[in-house]
């Protein structure tokens, strides 16, 4: 999945389920949530998020459950969060690296991480919430 353009949620997402091998997600545009993305599940072998462009989360993002092998990301762009984000992941392998910049202004709550291996590379990360 390539976001290569603005995508813009002012509404609701809800119940979002994947399960899938191997997931490549790209976002080189910009995606900004103003509304809710609630109850996003994904399972698989492998998951890499590149984050390139901007990720605005304004509202909320809730019950975000990730369950994979492995999970690579790599945020070079801008990701901020202003609203409140809840995430859970369960991996084998996880890998974050940040060159760009990630900014949380607002909440980050109940974020719970199952992993074997964990490898953070971070050159800029502000936490002003």
């Amino acid at each position: 999945m390539v976001v290569s353009c603005v995508a813009v949620v002012e509404g609701t997402v809800d119940h979002v389920s994947v399960v899938v091998g191997t997931l490549v997600v790209v976002v080189s545009g910009v995606v900004v949530v103003e509304g809710t993305v609630d109850h996003v599940s994904g399972v698989g072998e492998t998951l890499v998020v590149v984050v390139s462009g901007v990720v605005v989360v304004e509202g909320t993002v809730d019950h975000v459950s990730v369950v994979f092998e492995t999970l690579v990301v790599v945020v070079s762009g801008v990701v901020v969060v202003e609203g409140t984000v809840t995430i859970s992941v369960e991996v084998e392998t996880l890998v974050v690296v940040v060159s760009g910049v990630v900014v949380v202004e607002g909440t980050v709550d109940h974020v719970s991480v199952v992993v074997e291996t964990l490898v953070v590379v971070a050159s800029v990360v502000v936490v002003e919430g």
